[in-house]
């Protein structure tokens, strides 16, 4: 991308984003709330873009979207699993527990992804990053096995995370 270029539309994916949203969330398609979704789309991101680190290298768009319809499975399946714990166990029966989940991700971009994605999912929240960036703390509302909730989140998320920003 030409620099003049950038300048003008430092993230061209995301103003598209942007356009399509706010197109999205009007009751009704006109041409003039697409050209305005356009112009926020522009002007959003460009008054942004100092504050962005460097676009991630090799990022795979077409696995960030099968990564995304795994999670918005992984959400509905857990909701139902929660309002089931909170509907048959009771409080004094609950195992809630702290999980240490050890990273190999090391784009910021990926390591907030995961966490965005853990603390999305009921019953998960993602509640602290080492000062390293090494591990993640999560809590878990209810566990019998910490280890295999660990290993899920490792094999199920943070692998697709690998491959998508890799």
């Amino acid at each position: 991308m030409t620099r003049a270029f950038y300048w003008l539309l430092p993230h061209p994916f995301l103003t598209l984003l942007l356009a399509l949203v706010w197109i999205l969330l009007q009751n009704e398609f006109s041409a003039g709330m697409a050209v305005f979704g356009l112009i926020l789309g522009v002007i959003i991101p460009w008054g942004t873009s100092i504050w962005w680190p460097d676009t991630p290298k090799g990022f795979r768009i077409g696995k960030m979207v099968s990564y995304s319809l795994v999670v918005m499975w992984d959400i509905i399946v857990a909701n139902i699993q929660v309002a089931w714990i909170v509907l048959t166990v009771p409080n004094a029966k609950l195992k809630p527990a702290w999980i240490v989940v050890p990273l190999e991700l090391v784009q910021p971009e990926a390591i907030t992804v995961l966490a965005g994605t853990i603390t999305l999912t009921p019953g998960t929240v993602s509640a602290d990053l080492s000062d390293e960036g090494h591990s993640l703390l999560v809590h878990v509302l209810h566990t019998d096995d910490a280890d295999a909730v660990r290993d899920e989140i490792k094999t199920r998320y943070e692998a697709r995370l690998k491959e998508i920003f890799s």
